[in-house]
């Protein structure tokens, strides 16, 4: 079983907020491959699913982003898992827009969705990390992740959150590195070049 999580804060208002990648790129996943409708469970919400043939429950924490790890904790625990079965769509400030990496392990970064997360249940579960690019500067950081992405930046978004729903099967079959390829191939060959 894989719990995949995607990151992002609850609420219209952040609904599309660069912050919110992984929760868009999860709601792609769900949609794609016909999971059941998302409930509440563990301070988040929950949607049961097939990926290839491994069983996946797709999880939204709902506790805001600076607190994702005490959800995450919840839902590892109830089912059993260990790190190594967690892998966490987040937004990327390091990655070029619409780039996509996946390792295991490793520092949040400055991220403190993933720094809640590592408290919680260790650093040790896979990142699927989604590139959305850096401000230029750290002083502009808080503003690039929470505002609203640019009309401009659709014709990278939505052929990247495609691409992972497309490939998400890979991941779930732990083959991250097939995985990273199809997004990359799908990507490159998107319209707009993206």
């Amino acid at each position: 079983m894989l719990l995949l999580v995607g990151l992002g804060n609850p609420g219209q208002a952040y609904a599309y907020h660069r912050h919110n990648i992984g929760f868009m790129a999860l709601d792609d996943v769900v949609e794609r491959h016909g999971f059941r409708p998302y409930r509440d469970r563990f301070q988040g919400r929950l949607a049961e699913g097939r990926l290839a043939a491994e069983r996946v429950m797709a999880f939204k924490p709902m506790t805001f982003m600076n607190l994702s790890g005490q959800a995450v904790g919840e839902a590892m625990r109830y089912y059993k898992l260990t790190p190594e079965h967690v892998a966490v769509i987040h937004d990327e400030l390091d990655l070029a827009p619409g780039r996509c990496r996946v390792k295991r392990g490793g520092g949040a970064g400055g991220h403190n969705g993933l720094r809640s997360i590592d408290r919680h249940i260790g650093p040790d579960y896979w990142r699927v990390r989604l590139g959305i690019g850096h401000p230029g500067h750290k002083d502009r950081v808080n503003g690039h992740v929470l505002h609203d992405f640019a009309k401009d930046d659709e014709a990278w978004l939505d052929p990247l959150l495609e691409a992972v729903a497309d490939a998400a099967p890979l991941l779930a079959e732990g083959e991250p590195e097939k995985f990273m390829t199809r997004v990359a191939l799908l990507t490159r060959t998107a319209p707009d070049g993206a």
